[in-house]
């Protein structure tokens, strides 16, 4: 049974002043709940129903688990449905990447699930780093935890002052625009960073005057924009596959 204190800190941590405060987010959900096992985060505790316990023992005993009923998760969850489990996870400390492989660069992409899904799109890739703004959504909020779908664990998300990091680097900036090079035409370097900005400002001027290569997708279609995870996907998958033509 769930603590009235542990009921207190569940509902606190769906806020980010909170997360904030106590160093700690939420992981919810039975797949995401159980990547944890595959993790290095430090787990506090796991909620969970007498079903879910019994049925993943070994992927859970290393875990300070509290049984719960559906209903009590339910109360405290952000999610619908999926209820199952949910874990009280430490904020991992955040170091600023070395430019090294691929970063993600992300200026005001304030939506938590487009920014979780792009983590998710990163792990797919063997993408290590994103850094972001820090009007960024919050990686730790719970709608952006559900939507990278266990890829929470393998990507480290970084805010800091994009402007400067991005002044700072010594690798090519390869910045995503309506004009710019064709994906399918430029020429990749192994390291450098991929700047994506928000649907509806696009990269900002004050990360855009570090850009070395504006680059684009080339429209075929009458669509008139793309998503930002699904553009950050196409660029990706183009990146990769010239890396795999030149190594070959």
């Amino acid at each position: 049974m769930i603590s009235k204190n542990q009921l207190k800190l569940l509902r606190a941590l769906g806020q980010k002043k909170q997360r904030k405060a106590q160093g700690l987010f939420l992981v919810q959900g039975e797949k995401n709940v159980l990547e944890l096992a595959n993790s290095n985060l430090k787990t506090k505790h796991i909620f969970a129903t007498a079903d879910f316990l019994a049925s993943y023992q070994d992927e859970l005993n290393r875990f300070e688990c509290v049984q719960a009923t559906e209903d009590e998760l339910t109360k405290v969850s952000t999610l619908v449905s999926n209820n199952a489990a949910i874990a009280v996870v430490e904020i991992p400390d955040s170091k600023v990447p070395k430019a090294e492989g691929v970063i993600i660069g992300l200026d005001g992409v304030s939506d938590p699930g487009n920014l979780g899904t792009i983590i998710r799109v990163a792990d797919w890739y063997g993408i290590k780093h994103i850094v972001a703004s820090r009007d960024c959504a919050d990686p730790y909020n719970p709608k952006t935890i559900s939507a990278t779908m266990g890829s929470f664990g393998r990507v480290i998300v970084t805010q800091l002052d994009l402007p400067e990091y991005l002044e700072q680097s010594e690798v090519p900036i390869y910045g995503a625009f309506l004009q710019g090079a064709s994906v399918h035409k430029t020429s990749f370097s192994g390291q450098g960073i991929l700047l994506m900005g928000s649907e509806s400002h696009g990269i900002r001027e004050a990360a855009a005057q570090f850009v070395t290569d504006k680059i684009t997708i080339p429209l075929f279609g009458g669509a008139e924009s793309l998503n930002v995870a699904m553009a950050t996907g196409i660029i990706l998958d183009n990146m990769r596959r010239q890396q795999a033509y030149n190594e070959a």
